[in-house]
């Protein structure tokens, strides 16, 4: 007898296990039809995960100041660029390690004399670094970013700026240089990231000597733009909790469904509709968490 018992117990656990399982996600008599996950303080405890596993991955890699550890990198800077030409049907750009130097100096000068700007505060301009390592040019262009979570973020801000998009997706031009720097700008830990594209001199052409291009700096970037650069700036910990957030939503449409079933107290008050309320508040929490990752950088 006592080894029948023993061999039970899992059984019972397990059974107690998906009882409690499905009070909490499926709607039925024994939980009034509303799941448990997805009542107050259902929602209350999912929220607060959220934003705990958020803060403690914050915390633990520093995404939002180092670049290194946000994987921007100059080849993920390069693939995501030539995405978007070839996308756009224009050839793809050839990294080149003269134009990288120079992104290089231009971004610790901007640390060095504190600037966010493509004109520092002496006056000199994004196309004195072409010429300090010897790179001619037959048309070139700058693009700047600073404090984004991944590369693919930084090259979604500058495909939602008209400006930056013109100057990325630019047809002359051949080679481009990144370059990613991390330091203190204005008292506060920054990534800065300087793109510099160029045309060689020798494949010039006819009325296109010397043209250069710069780009707005700190432009205004809309809210699809936003929403489009946190999609591409979710870590893994992010989506998971949209994956919750998600699913929640789903627990309680299909919670919803079940309204006629409510005990008669719940049918006229706003417990009829309580399914659709709660979906829409975790569907629109799900967009404010893209959203936060979208409005992390400038441009």
């Amino acid at each position: 007898m006592a080894r029948k018992q023993t061999a039970a117990q899992p059984t019972a656990k397990k059974s107690r296990a998906n009882s409690r399982v499905k009070l909490a996600v499926v709607p039925e008599a024994a939980n009034q039809y509303r799941p448990l996950a997805v009542r107050r303080y259902g929602i209350a405890i999912i929220l607060a995960g959220v934003l705990l596993l958020q803060t403690v991955y914050f915390a633990v890699a520093n995404t939002n100041i180092l670049g290194v550890q946000a994987n921007i990198t100059s080849a993920n800077l390069l693939a995501a660029t030539n995405d978007a030409r070839t996308g756009n049907n224009v050839q793809p750009l050839t990294l080149n390690g003269d134009l990288s130097e120079a992104a290089r100096r231009k971004a610790d000068d901007m640390f060095a004399q504190q600037y966010w700007s493509h004109v520092a505060p002496d006056g000199t301009t994004p196309w004195y670094w072409f010429d300090e390592v010897g790179y001619a040019y037959a048309e070139a262009g700058e693009n700047l970013a600073k404090n984004f979570n991944s590369s693919q973020g930084a090259v979604a801000a500058w495909l939602a700026s008209p400006s930056h998009r013109e100057n990325m997706l630019k047809k002359n031009y051949e080679d481009v240089g990144f370059a990613v720097r991390d330091g203190m700008l204005n008292g506060k830990p920054t990534t800065l990231v300087v793109a510099l594209y160029g045309t060689p001199e020798r494949s010039a052409i006819h009325g296109a000597i010397n043209s250069t291009k710069t780009t707005e700096v700190n432009a205004p970037i809309s809210l699809m733009g936003r929403i489009g650069i946190g999609v591409t700036s979710l870590n893994p910990v992010a989506v998971g909790s949209i994956v919750v957030l998600l699913l929640a939503a789903n627990i309680a449409l299909v919670a919803q469904m079940y309204r006629r079933k409510l005990p008669k107290k719940l049918r006229g008050s706003w417990y009829k509709y309580h399914g659709i309320y709660k979906a829409t508040f975790l569907i629109a929490f799900a967009i404010l968490t893209v959203l936060a990752y979208g409005w992390a950088g400038q441009i």
